[in-house]
């Protein structure tokens, strides 16, 4: 029979994930990991709901407590990022450090050489290339391939998605039809690290003491005053507490000097940037530039780019068309049509 480890949160996602492998016949070992310290959202909840559905699947559920390993490789990383004026994605981070690689040691220390989730995207081996590579999802208002670009070639060989092919309406049909508790359950929130009813400010805040500064224009003229530079993201918009003849936007954040950097919308765009350390997923490393469709947030679109091999694990992008609010510390993830090429980090530009 074929085993494998499926990584439950306490969602229905996850949830659904395990009762299909399981009705397909595979033998199921339910692992959840303990991510915060304290009492997050993620965790006390999380973990009970988990533990329910292996009860009711009749599998074995095991706890990984991985807070020391989260703590320093996300809750560490956004704290120094946002300190230094950047605004980090942890999301893909986690991905790699805290819970894919964790997972697929842990299965494997079962005798166990598969790992499954509840994520939004597929995987395709293509023999011409003896790479395993990442397509976005079916449904595209959940693919959540720009979080996973940074899977390396050894887990993607390894990991199953199995609601990659179908929409989150037939995630809810399947939970509903199994009698699964976590049917119903609402959507989780983006950062499991923010307890409920909190914000990301106020999570910052117990970790970086807020220092008054100024609130400048790209001349430097004081506008106004700000409550700590890692309250602000490029891009900004609301919140800034300045009246003006027209809308203001963050444009940048100077942490050296305490400064927030704002200016007009037409001053928040730009045609390139650089990124830093890369992954190449479903290609080799090119030696040339070359053309794709590149994504530099969640929730944006990606547009056309030439992307420029760099030393050092690097890429410069050259964007057909100028963005707005490229912002320092997201990911910038590439595409070939659904087939996702590589991703980086965006560096700050000095």
């Amino acid at each position: 029979m074929n085993k494998v480890v499926v990584g439950l949160s306490g969602g229905v996602d996850s949830s659904v994930a395990a009762a299909v492998l399981h009705d397909q016949g595979f033998e199921v070992v339910g692992l959840t990991l303990w991510l915060m310290k304290g009492k997050g959202q993620c965790c006390s909840e999380g973990m009970v709901d988990a533990a329910k559905l292996c009860e009711f699947l009749g599998i074995p559920h095991h706890i990984v407590d991985s807070r020391d390993r989260f703590q320093e490789n996300i809750v560490d990383y956004l704290v120094t990022g946002y300190s230094d004026g950047i605004t980090p994605l942890p999301c893909s981070q986690c991905n790699k450090a805290v819970k894919f690689s964790p997972m697929l040691t842990f299965a494997r220390e079962l005798g166990i050489e598969k790992i499954a989730t509840g994520h939004y995207a597929r995987i395709q081996y293509n023999p011409q290339t003896d790479r395993h590579e990442l397509w976005r999802a079916i449904d595209r208002t959940k693919d959540q391939s720009y979080f996973l670009y940074d899977l390396s070639q050894e887990v993607l060989a390894q990991v199953v998605f199995p609601l990659g092919d179908q929409p989150k309406t037939e995630t809810r049909r399947i939970a509903a039809e199994f009698g699964l508790h976590t049917a119903d359950k609402p959507e989780s929130q983006d950062l499991c690290l923010v307890e409920a009813n909190g914000s990301m400010k106020s999570f910052l805040d117990k970790y970086i003491t807020p220092q008054k500064g100024d609130i400048v224009n790209q001349s430097g003229r004081i506008l106004g005053q700000h409550e700590g530079v890692h309250h602000y993201t490029i891009g900004q918009r609301k919140g800034l507490g300045i009246a003006h003849t027209e809308p203001l936007y963050v444009i940048g954040l100077d942490a050296g000097r305490n400064r927030v950097i704002v200016g007009d919308r037409s001053e928040a765009w730009e045609t390139e940037c650089t990124v830093q350390r890369v992954n190449w997923v479903s290609i080799s490393e090119p030696t040339a530039p070359i053309h794709a469709d590149v994504q530099i947030r969640y929730r944006s679109s990606a547009m056309p780019a030439t992307v420029i091999p760099l030393a050092n694990d690097r890429v410069r992008i050259v964007f057909d068309d100028p963005q707005f609010s490229i912002t320092p510390g997201q990911a910038a993830v590439w595409y070939d049509g659904e087939v996702l090429l590589g991703g980086g980090i965006i560096e700050k530009s000095e």
